[in-house]
């Protein structure tokens, strides 16, 4: 039996909503665009296991970085 990752779509949205709760001052539209821009460089990645923890640390760099 083998384990399904989930959709692009599933852990964007995921990743989207536990952002939007940590930085509430940037429009969702905003959110969604720098996770799935960072979703975009790891979609290839061979090895599928922390790509979601990954996409969501850059996301969260990279919107503390337009807060300055």
């Amino acid at each position: 039996m083998t384990h399904e990752p989930p959709s692009a779509e599933a852990t964007i949205a995921e990743i989207v909503q536990r952002l939007s709760g940590q930085f509430p001052t940037y429009p969702t539209s905003t959110i969604l665009e720098v996770v799935t821009d960072a979703y975009d460089e790891l979609k290839d990645a061979r090895v599928r296991d922390f790509v979601e923890v990954l996409v969501e640390k850059q996301a969260k760099k990279h919107l503390k970085h337009l807060a300055r």
